[in-house]
């Protein structure tokens, strides 16, 4: 299949993620069109990423050879449905978080035959902070980006939209839509679950324990970020997966109730073996080959205050140390913080004692 790279790209829905690819688009030298129902949003976006704003969706499409759209999951298979009778010549893609629901509202609202230029897809990037004000064309560099054609799509529809996520920096990566659904059951939509749920627990349950927040250090933190995402958007994204989240959940809830009876059992040994295979899977998460083989995590206390972090992950590049993955924890009572490094394996050492010879005080926790 050959794959091009369109000239001219419209994005629908201008907030985290639609801002963010406009972005990374504009510096890849493809002119960007933008359109938002919201005109706060679209307001946002314009002065975020410097795109040619549109006064409908109709204007947005006019002339574009790829649309967007980067609309919620209860409104996106009618934006899909709009772009694809409004522009019949452009091809159409999504970023929503949900592919089988999507597919069949589109199927529903379109004539056949303009579903070979519909690509289903989904950028696996994002955050639990929304609007374009906090979108970077960053957010799109070395992201997975799931094109999961239907079976009526074209082939060179599909590879104009691989063609694109490949020049804004990410990573097209096929799926079936019924396989991406299950998947992102487990990795995207099951962690939004247990967050937030996690969060609930700690905010209702422990009311009258105004200490409780306090106390949390970073393991609560961790887990707890994404509870801070936007309820409306999680809410039709969960029910339009339904069914898959239902059996995530239920392994899930089955693992949990299994380490439960471990504990309870004074199973030691039992807890221990969960908590390895689970050490040994986490460390062994990264989508980099050259790391694949293992990677080193270091802790290292800094000052909470301005320019802290740029000072750290400068004596590292100047040490010739490339960082893979990287956290930071603030201190409740604040004036300090933690930041949590994650580097190759082989490069663990070398990372410990560049930071150490800057007086640094690295704890190597992996």
């Amino acid at each position: 299949m050959t794959s091009t790279v369109p000239s001219h790209v419209s994005v629908l829905g201008t907030g985290l993620i639609g801002t963010s690819v406009a972005m990374a688009a504009a510096r890849a030298g493809i002119a960007v069109t933008g359109w938002d129902p919201d005109a706060d949003a679209l307001h946002g976006a314009v002065e975020r990423a410097g795109l040619d704003p549109a006064r409908d969706l109709p204007e947005a499409v006019a002339t574009s050879e790829l649309v967007v759209a980067c609309a919620p999951i209860g409104a996106l298979g009618a934006v899909i449905a709009e772009a694809l009778v409004a522009s019949p010549d452009a091809v159409v893609t999504d970023a929503g978080s949900v592919k089988e629901a999507v597919i069949t509202d589109v199927e529903a609202r379109v004539f056949a035959e303009a579903l070979p230029r519909y690509v289903p897809g989904h950028p696996m990037g994002g955050g639990e902070r929304a609007g374009p004000e906090h979108a970077s064309a960053s957010i799109v560099d070395g992201i997975v980006w799931v094109v999961a054609p239907t079976p009526a799509t074209d082939p060179a529809s599909t590879g104009l939209v691989d063609g694109f996520v490949t020049s804004i920096g990410a990573r097209p990566t096929r799926l079936t839509p019924e396989r991406h659904d299950r998947l992102v059951a487990f990795v995207s939509h099951l962690p939004q679950v247990a967050s937030s749920a996690l969060m609930d627990l700690a905010a209702v349950e422990e009311a009258d324990e105004p200490e409780i927040l306090l106390l949390a250090a970073g393991g609560f933190r961790d887990l707890t970020r994404l509870a801070a995402s936007d309820p409306s958007l999680w809410a039709e994204i969960l029910v339009a997966n339904r069914d898959r989240i239902g059996a995530a959940l239920d392994l899930y809830v089955s693992r949990l109730l299994e380490l439960r009876d471990r504990i309870a059992n004074d199973d030691v040994g039992a807890v221990r073996e969960s908590f390895d295979r689970a050490k040994r899977a986490r460390l062994g998460l990264t989508a980099k080959p050259q790391v694949r083989s293992g990677v080193g995590v270091l802790q290292v206390p800094v000052p909470d205050v301005p320019g802290a972090l740029a000072a750290l992950t400068a004596t590292l590049g100047a040490g010739a140390v490339n960082i893979e993955d990287l956290q930071i924890v603030h201190s409740p009572e604040g004036g300090r913080g933690t930041v949590v490094l994650t580097v190759a394996a082989i490069e663990a050492d070398r990372a410990a004692s560049v930071l150490a010879a800057s007086d640094y005080d690295p704890v190597r926790l992996a």
